[in-house]
């Protein structure tokens, strides 16, 4: 399977957070259809079905990539 890069990974995951908050705090039409949007690509990014399966796959990889030096992950 086709992995995302980890800054894409890292990106995807900080945006999926910032936009919950957002639509937790506004509950705006946009930000809950871009959240969507963000929650699919990550599922699809992770070759999950459900946000919270992609969120666990999408921290466990950078986790990982982390402990192992990956300098990508330096990059912002």
């Amino acid at each position: 399977m086709l992995m995302a890069h980890p800054v894409v990974l890292k990106n995807l995951v900080e945006q999926y957070e910032t936009l919950r908050a957002a639509h937790a705090e506004k509950g705006t039409k946009e930000a809950r259809q871009r959240m969507e949007d963000v929650a699919y690509t990550l599922c699809v990014s992770t070759g999950t079905r459900e946000i919270g399966a992609a969120l666990a796959a999408a921290r466990s990889r950078l986790t990982a990539l982390s402990r192992e030096g990956d300098s990508a992950l330096a990059v912002s």
